[in-house]
């Protein structure tokens, strides 16, 4: 059963945010590759920034709970899914096969 995390309200999306991105700040600091994580978040911005942009803009996501500030057009919280799941996987990647 999953537990519900709603009960932190319109911070809910931001909480799961910072959650996932302290994991993977760990991993990464464990893994010494914060600097390559860094790079490779920087070179996909852009694209995913569009691309979060876009789907928002033709209504794919609802996002409900989430602070309601929006920064150059979309969610605080996407901006940060932007750095956490690139960061997350790097960091696992770097974890498992990492020297």
């Amino acid at each position: 059963m999953v537990p519900d995390i709603s009960v932190f309200g319109r911070y809910t999306y931001l909480a799961t945010e910072l959650f996932w991105g302290a994991v993977a700040a760990v991993l990464l600091r464990r893994a010494n590759a914060l600097r390559k994580a860094g790079v490779t978040i920087l070179a996909l911005y852009p694209i995913a920034y569009l691309w979060d942009r876009y789907t928002l803009a033709v209504g794919v996501f609802d996002i409900k709970l989430r602070t309601g500030i929006d920064i150059a057009g979309i969610p605080l919280e996407e901006h940060l899914f932007m750095a956490v799941v690139p960061g997350l996987v790097i960091g696992i990647h770097e974890t498992i096969f990492g020297e």
